[in-house]
């Protein structure tokens, strides 16, 4: 029998995944059989066959610090030995109350508590029935969100339901609940979003919620912290709660560590997770003012919040989360981040001379464009595959977005592979 690590079985990974695993965000009857990842180091991952591939997308835009990083894995696997896990209802461990300490120091100042789930999409959930429940809890309900049009904050029905409609959320849309979308404000819309805005903010809307300055999954779509600003003002003129979805932007991605960082007016409750742990482990935290938390204080046990998870706060995903908290803050990391975000800009400067490329943005370590050549801009532009298999053929991954082609690269990404990367785009951009 062969062992599960010889080159025979792993070239068949692919084979026996389709035999038994259902792929997210795949269409199982067309796509290709995936490609089998046996290691990764840094910014480069390994298939079967001895193949590198350049991870330009961060895998899915979790990884901070790069793959197998040794300092994690020793900080890891330390805690394996002293406590794996014990439920979060009536206990506490030092790991968590750690996080939530470093994490509150380094958020907005208004933020109070720290509320542990395990992704993105639960944050969100999280986020959403802390703001419908405060003003249960208050006496004075509010059924009403407001969203932006195009947002993507989760596969969850909640996250569901205050994200864009589209293809993806189709089929539920019977089992959504309603929400008021404002157009995204991007530049030259300002004036026209905040006057819509003066309309639909009133005394009935319990929370408005937002990609802060970037809409990952809608396409990369980014706009300035002035109107962002505004909108906040505007929410909190009526007392509506204002929740940050950084779940993407958090943790140095837009060149600060966090998209809020780049406000004025700061949110109530913010929603966190991918690069939370470095791309390690899956955790999601919530935090929420002091106000909030107060309004769920009550010899009234039905004004708890009923909500939890198995895995809340799992020790080895702080420690996790605590050791990429500790390379994130370095001065090495650091300098990373604004080596990378002046690399990308001057890769701008060669992006602008080619007429197959359109609404070129960047903001930080993440940069994006559109691709014209593919016609209409839609998630299921045919140009998206031919763009993927590409650059996957010469050693790049990265995933578009319908025609929006984007890097957010880990932070250990060296000029020499960012160099490597530009040029297979402009191979890409000569060949339409």
């Amino acid at each position: 029998m062969l062992s599960e690590n010889t080159p025979t079985s792993l070239q068949n990974l692919s084979e026996r995944d389709k035999a038994v695993i259902w792929h997210p965000f795949t269409q199982m009857q067309t796509a290709p059989l995936p490609i089998p990842i046996v290691r990764a180091n840094g910014s480069v991952l390994y298939d079967a066959d001895g193949r590198e591939y350049l991870d330009m997308v961060a895998s899915w835009w979790v990884n901070l610090h790069g793959h197998a990083h040794p300092y994690i894995a020793q900080r890891v696997s330390e805690q394996l030995q002293v406590l794996e896990h014990v439920i979060f209802a009536g206990f506490t461990h030092q790991p968590a109350v750690e996080l939530a300490e470093r994490l509150l120091a380094l958020l907005p100042a208004n933020q109070s508590k720290v509320f542990y789930s395990d992704n993105g999409s639960t944050a969100v959930e999280v986020a959403l029935k802390m703001a419908f429940q405060y003003w249960h809890n208050l006496g004075a309900p509010r059924y009403k969100v407001i969203a932006l049009e195009g947002a993507y904050h989760g596969d969850t029905f909640g996250a569901m339901a205050v994200s864009g409609r589209s293809a993806f959320t189709a089929p539920f849309m019977p089992f959504l609940f309603d929400v008021e979308y404002l157009p995204t404000p991007i530049a030259g819309q300002e004036d026209a979003v905040l006057d819509q805005a003066k309309k639909l903010f009133t005394n009935e809307v319990a929370a408005f919620i937002v990609e802060p300055l970037v809409q990952g999954s809608g396409g990369m779509v980014m706009y300035e912290p002035g109107v962002l600003n505004d909108l906040f003002s505007l929410a909190r003129q009526h007392g509506t709660l204002v929740i940050a979805d950084e779940v993407m932007t958090g943790f140095g991605r837009t060149g600060k560590l966090f998209a809020s960082d780049h406000l004025r007016e700061k949110p109530d409750l913010m929603c966190l997770s991918k690069g939370l742990t470095g791309g390690t482990m899956a955790l999601g935290v919530t935090t929420c003012t002091q106000v909030i938390y107060d309004a769920f204080l009550s010899g009234d046990k039905s004004k708890t919040l009923f909500h939890g998870h198995s895995f809340t706060a799992n020790p080895i995903a702080c420690t996790t989360a605590l050791a990429s908290m500790d390379l994130l803050l370095s001065a090495e990391t650091q300098a990373s981040i604004q080596r990378i975000s002046e690399s990308h800009a001057a890769f701008v400067q060669r992006l602008r001379t080619y007429s197959t490329v359109d609404n070129i943005r960047q903001l930080g370590t993440l940069l994006a464009f559109d691709l014209t050549a593919g016609g209409q801009t839609s998630y299921f532009n045919s140009i998206r595959d031919q763009a993927y298999t590409f650059l996957l053929d010469r050693g790049v991954l990265m995933r578009p977005l319908g025609n929006v082609l984007y890097m957010m690269p880990p932070y250990c990404t060296t000029d020499e592979q960012l160099q490597y990367a530009y040029a297979q785009v402009e191979k890409l951009l000569a060949s339409l």
